[in-house]
């Protein structure tokens, strides 16, 4: 899958893409528009927080680091023991297993309120009042539907492609 973005001016253009990718077979749950708080998402498929938020991303670092962190405890422990504490490898396991969840846990937390780095590029259209409309469509078909976009819908801008994340799609 693809995720394209789109900026549109008003509602109306923005509602215009939507019902453009609905035609072409993207279904609802595939598209995300996102706006500034003055702007009206009443008959748009609002973005939700793993499209607003860095948290995926936090997620990924979390798992990573606290996993990370998890195992060189448990080497450490293994290579020196508590005194009279027998450390196995299941140890290790277990504390690496344990340092990614709490890494994933704790990096959320921090990710849900940073704003999505991969949408820096277009805080500013946002903060402007034009909206940020983002469909996720499989790749062979990125090249038609921006096309299709770009004919029926001259006022909305095409953005660009990128991968969505394996996590969520």
């Amino acid at each position: 899958m693809r995720r394209l973005y789109f900026l549109a001016p008003d509602t109306t253009t923005a509602q215009a893409i939507v019902d453009d990718l609905l035609r072409a077979r993207i279904t609802w749950r595939h598209i995300h528009v996102l706006a500034n708080h003055s702007v009206g998402l009443e008959r748009l498929p609002e973005a939700s927080l793993l499209q607003r938020s860095d948290v995926v991303r936090a997620l990924e670092r979390g798992v990573t680091f606290g996993g990370v962190t998890g195992a060189l405890v448990g080497l450490v422990a293994l290579a020196f023991p508590p005194a009279n504490l027998d450390i196995a490898g299941g140890t290790v396991v277990l504390l690496t297993l344990a340092g990614a969840v709490f890494g994933a846990w704790t990096a959320a937390m921090i990710g849900v309120d940073e704003p999505n780095t991969r949408l820096a590029r277009f805080r500013g259209a946002i903060g402007d009042g034009q909206l940020l409309v983002m469909a996720d469509v499989p790749g062979s078909r990125e090249a038609e539907i921006e096309e299709s976009i770009a004919q029926h819908i001259p006022r909305a801008d095409v953005e660009g492609a990128e991968a969505t994340s394996p996590i969520f799609p």
